[in-house]
């Protein structure tokens, strides 16, 4: 059992990453549903928080069923980091996740995310103001440094631990390298074997199968895994993983019925948690993951992605559940 705080994971839990415009209420539903075992929100800034930004304010919301849950933040500056928590435990969720990993210039250039992999010190300060304004787990997530030449996760993850944060995500990747390269991650097992650490490390990075995931679990000695990308349009990796360490079997892929289904329950929730245009609009982007792989989708796509009437899009994906009764995925 994995404990992070008063929170009990089963052993070696898969996590759902934070991931803008894709980890929101509607998809972390069906991530819950097809085996996530704990979630987190779309990263938020605290100054946007703290502005009363409306974007913002609507990250905050959970629900009971996704439980357990974290809420991630993002910001540069200690009292807005130390408020936004304020403002944040109000919602109560499960953990508070500080991002210590984004990559995306706008948000270094802020001295925020990745950009305070260039002061560790800054980061403890910044960390140390979360935790002394919550009653809630603080975890991070973060990656191995700014560059090859300034890896310093074993220092990062020491510190953090220090001063009492509950669990650690390590993306095995440098900010240098975004998502491209090779995720090393033997740097999270050096990490997870220091005798000092007692926290959960949760590894994230390139995993995309289940052979992968029984891989890593098995080479680098993490207490879990966070699964990002591969998810996206693809909430079933979660039981597939789940399956095949259970038996070394892989279980049926999903059906084009399956991710009819999925897209329909994605559609209908984001309606109704962002309002009819609003879910309509927001769904599209996923339409893409969802059906990839098939063969000459793209007619029915471009009705997706045009269509603003819901009627009329349940009608397009209950023709493309019949124009391809029988389709085997490769």
């Amino acid at each position: 059992m994995i404990k992070i705080g008063n929170i009990e994971l089963p052993d070696f839990p898969l996590l759902l990453a934070p991931m803008e415009d894709v980890s929101d209420p509607p998809y972390r539903r069906l991530c819950k549903m097809h085996g996530a075992d704990m979630m987190y929100s779309e990263f938020i800034s605290s100054e946007g928080l703290i502005r009363d930004a409306i974007k913002s304010r609507m990250k905050l919301d959970i629900f009971d069923y996704e439980r357990p849950v974290g809420i991630q933040i993002f910001g540069g500056d200690e009292e807005a980091m130390a408020l936004s928590s304020k403002i944040v435990s109000t919602v109560n969720p499960d953990i508070i996740d500080i991002n210590f990993g984004c990559p995306v210039k706008k948000v270094v250039c802020k001295g925020a995310g990745a950009g305070v992999l260039k002061d560790v010190d800054l980061m403890i300060r910044l960390t140390q103001a979360v935790i002394d304004s919550t009653h809630l787990p603080v975890t991070v997530k973060t990656r191995l440094g700014w560059d090859d030449s300034s890896i310093n996760i074993d220092e990062v993850a020491e510190r953090l631990q220090d001063i009492g944060v509950a669990a650690l995500s390590i993306h095995a990747r440098t900010r240098a390298q975004m998502y491209k390269g090779h995720a090393d991650w033997s740097h999270i097992a050096r990490v997870k074997n220091n005798p000092r650490i007692t926290m959960p490390i949760f590894g994230n990075g390139d995993i995309d199968s289940p052979e992968k995931a029984l891989q890593y679990k098995n080479e680098y000695g993490i207490d879990g895994i966070m699964i990002g990308r591969a998810a996206i349009g693809y909430p079933w990796i979660f039981n597939e993983i789940k399956h095949f360490f259970k038996t070394g079997e892989h279980l049926a892929k999903p059906t084009v019925a399956d991710r009819v289904e999925a897209v329909r329950n994605h559609l209908t929730w984001a309606m109704e948690w962002k309002g009819e245009r609003l879910g309509i609009v927001e769904t599209r982007p996923h339409y893409t993951n969802y059906f990839k792989g098939i063969h000459s989708f793209k007619p029915f796509k471009q009705q997706l992605v045009t269509e603003d009437n819901p009627q009329e899009l349940f009608a397009i994906l209950n023709s493309i559940e019949q124009a391809y009764a029988g389709y085997e995925l490769a």
